[in-house]
């Protein structure tokens, strides 16, 4: 199984049956923390895919987040294993959004967007 390696400052697309996504790669800690954070606006097509380097359940929090997002939990294999709407939060305790199984990359897109794709538990995605 091959894991998912892009040069730093990369960009790629990650595609399901129906759509695909043109996507920021977070894939140091600093910017996995950093994330959509202050972001005023995100493209329809747009999203952002955080690249860890082992499988675990990794929760997001939306601390400084200004848009309603979709977070989809995706396996070491790009299965959906959970995907979970998230609001903005601006205040200084915020939900975590924990996963319901492990996960080694998560995708962040526009709220809702998962649903209207038909991206949800079990869809196979494609990383480009």
């Amino acid at each position: 199984m091959s894991v998912f390696r892009l040069k730093a400052g990369s960009s790629s697309r990650v595609c399901f049956e129906n759509t695909c996504f043109e996507v920021k790669v977070a894939d140091t800690a600093e910017k996995r923390q950093r994330g959509l954070m202050y972001q005023e606006s995100l493209a329809q097509n747009e999203g952002m895919l955080f690249v860890f380097e082992r499988v675990g359940e990794y929760s997001f929090w939306m601390k400084n987040t200004l848009i309603p997002l979709d977070i989809i939990w995706l396996s070491s294999d790009y299965k959906v294993v959970d995907v979970q709407t998230a609001l903005p939060c601006k205040a200084d305790s915020c939900t975590s959004y924990i996963p319901k199984a492990p996960a080694q990359y998560v995708l962040e897109i526009n709220a809702n967007l998962a649903s209207d794709f038909g991206i949800g538990q079990g869809a196979k995605a494609r990383v480009q």
